[in-house]
């Protein structure tokens, strides 16, 4: 049966701002609508009023023709709408059948768990992806992708199942991860479910959507086809403006300073001993598959993982990182991957999440707070990296993505770094912001920061970057300069299997 979510006069305000303004369009089942738009057009807002997590100030929304009203996800799920946020929501410590049944688990006459025939059935889940893990496995032992695909699998096992949402599910997922994706998307497709999908990725859309709902300011703008349309057609409904080369308008710093960082065989019990050096005013980007080791190798040098050998040197001194704290002290900050998980402190606004880091700096001699120094300070950060927000007390975790992101760089900012690491700075944000992103990365390089940038995204790594390091299997497997860097070649060094690239290209 094809399935259909229709939206009516969406309205949803919050304190001083208008998050979705008279949003009306239906999504039809039996196809795969992408929603795209900048941080704050609006997208997620919407998902989570389907979802349940928000009520709209006005209008409504129906399922099959029928209006409903969900107060709760959970009356969201019972009633077959699921939404696959950026953010994983499991439970670390269960197994991967434990999570993909959670609160469904089949049961014999007394009511107790059948464990044996729960890893069955999952185990049939994880062969309609093409997964290597056991139903056994415990889901905090397995990687970020494969975590992310725990929280997918939970959804696409449900019977009743007629919508589904994906919120950038493939942030964190490789290239043969993301094909199983598409290939489950493909069949709940052909089976009529209406199937929403949010991504700033425009390639991934143009694979697998079939049709495009572009929202800018919390408006429904248009709604094109997926395959016929072109990159810069939604761009500009998206932003308001033609983009062209974002990386050919760089104003780039040609002078590269001496040796800032030295990292000398440096392993930990995740990564195998690595050597590499960065200059002062360097972009150095580190490219490799998901699991090669990038993230590894900088949580060993900021001393957030134990260094098992090796040694670090700042400006030809030897330093020792025995955490991120002390690391800080040495100047070296790292902004992580996992926004929501390492970055952001979510029971805080914005302020405390701008000022927390330099806390010491703004206190006076008795470990008093210097509130008027703080103050000063946020208003500045707001103002240099443009954050979205009412005001500096909004909670964080109100503010969009992208707004997030800019206030965790922000904080690494407050404490004057000498080397800044870029663990995916624009993982999840959208093409205008990813601009503002890549200035700002070249800003800080031509104030003579050591900028270490860790992508996935390889047209990025190449446009921002001076040298690439690529990492493959927890080791360094070659290095690229920024004159002869393609994706082929940077493929070719994280790959192991040539033939696969040969294919792909």
């Amino acid at each position: 049966m094809k399935q259909s979510v229709e939206f009516r006069h969406i309205t949803k305000f919050f304190p001083g701002v208008r998050a979705l303004d008279n949003v009306s369009f239906r999504a039809e089942g039996g196809e795969v609508l992408a929603f795209v738009g900048e941080n704050g057009a609006g997208k997620s807002t919407l998902l989570k009023i389907l979802n349940g997590d928000y009520q709209p100030t006005n209008g409504e929304y129906l399922l099959n023709g029928v209006p409903v009203h969900f107060s709760t996800p959970h009356q969201a799920i019972e009633s077959g709408v699921s939404v696959i946020y950026q953010e994983r929501q499991i439970f670390l410590e269960l197994s991967v059948a434990e999570n993909i049944f959670l609160g469904r688990q089949p049961a014999g006459k007394l009511g107790i768990i059948d464990t044996a025939e729960m890893n069955r059935r999952a185990e049939k889940v994880i062969k309609d992806f093409g997964l290597p893990i056991k139903p056994t496995a415990i889901v905090k032992n397995l990687s970020t992708a494969y975590q992310q695909m725990v929280e997918i699998m939970k959804a696409y096992s449900r019977e009743n199942l007629k919508c589904i949402c994906f919120d950038e599910p493939t942030a964190s997922l490789s290239d043969s991860e993301i094909n199983s994706l598409f290939s489950v998307i493909r069949k709940l497709r052909g089976e009529g479910k209406v199937v929403i999908y949010v991504s700033h990725r425009m390639k991934e859309i143009k694979q697998i959507a079939d049709k495009v709902a572009i929202f800018k300011d919390g408006r429904f703008i248009t709604l094109l086809d997926a395959k016929t349309s072109e990159e810069s057609e939604m761009i500009k409904y998206m932003v308001g403006r033609d983009l062209g080369d974002i990386f050919t308008t760089l104003d780039r710093d040609k002078k590269i300073g001496d040796v800032l960082l030295e990292v000398k065989n440096v392993s930990s019990d995740y990564v195998n001993p690595v050597s590499f050096t960065l200059h002062k005013g360097e972009v150095l980007g580190f490219a490799g598959l998901v699991g090669a080791g990038r993230t590894e190798i900088m949580r060993a040098v900021i001393g957030a993982d134990k260094m098992l050998t090796g040694e670090i040197y700042l400006s030809g001194k030897r330093i020792f990182n025995k955490n991120p704290h002390a690391a800080m002290k040495n100047g070296i900050v790292l902004v992580p991957e996992d926004r929501k998980m390492q970055g952001i402190l979510a029971n805080l606004d914005v302020a405390n999440n701008i000022v927390i880091d330099a806390m010491d700096q703004n206190s006076g001699v008795f470990g008093v707070l210097n509130t008027k120094k703080e103050s000063a300070i946020v208003d500045e950060q707001i103002k240099e990296f443009r954050i979205k927000t009412p005001n500096p007390r909004k909670k964080i975790v109100e503010l969009s993505g992208g707004n997030q992101q800019k206030c965790i760089v922000a904080r690494s900012m407050t404490i004057h770094p000498r080397v800044l690491i870029l663990d995916e700075p624009t993982k999840g944000i959208d093409v205008g912001a990813k601009s503002e992103f890549y200035h700002m990365i070249c800003r800080f390089a031509k104030q003579g920061i050591g900028v270490i940038l860790i992508s996935s995204e390889l047209p990025e790594i190449i446009g921002l970057s001076d040298r690439i390091i690529v990492m493959k299997n927890h080791r360094i497997s070659g290095e690229v300069t920024r004159e002869d860097a393609t994706e082929h070649k940077l493929l070719s060094l994280a790959m192991a299997d040539q033939e696969f690239i040969k294919e792909a290209y």
